[in-house]
């Protein structure tokens, strides 16, 4: 089936609208953190700020990896592309990194507070739902 014969449902252009907005919000959020914007890092204090440069440069490659490709992957469903299946599982992979450094490997959980894992959790389920809806389309051939 090619793509022209496949009518693209109604929630494909809400979910994937919906997710590259959130995905566009944790884009910025890597950015700001990454270029060290002042009015973004002043809400930190300045132990938070020292756990986020002590982050070596295999976390900010995996957060990279998390952020970029969910948000690529948003993308891909709006253009109807299955190669959007493939940036949610990558993201996933990056996702899986940066929550073991942050929640395990450190004390990320205690300078952050609990609502850093709350909020983890929230991205975990999104992300996940994400990867099986575009998968789910990519197998009704919605996405080509």
């Amino acid at each position: 089936m090619n793509q022209s014969s496949v009518r693209t449902p109604m929630h494909l252009w809400i979910v994937g609208l919906v997710s590259l907005l959130w995905n566009a919000m944790g884009a910025f959020d890597y950015s700001a953190s990454q270029l060290r914007l002042e009015f973004y890092m002043s809400q930190f204090t300045q132990t938070q700020l020292d756990y986020f440069d002590a982050f070596p440069a295999w976390a900010v490659a995996a957060w990279a990896i998390g952020v970029w490709c969910s948000l690529l992957g948003s993308a891909g469903l709006l253009l109807r592309k299955r190669w959007a299946v493939w940036l949610f599982g990558l993201s996933i992979v990056g996702l899986a990194l940066t929550t073991l450094y942050s929640l395990v490997l450190t004390n990320g959980q205690e300078l952050m507070g609990n609502g850093a894992v709350v909020f983890t959790a929230v991205i975990w389920v999104i992300t996940l739902l994400l990867l099986l809806y575009s998968h789910k389309m990519a197998g009704r051939g919605v996405l080509q």
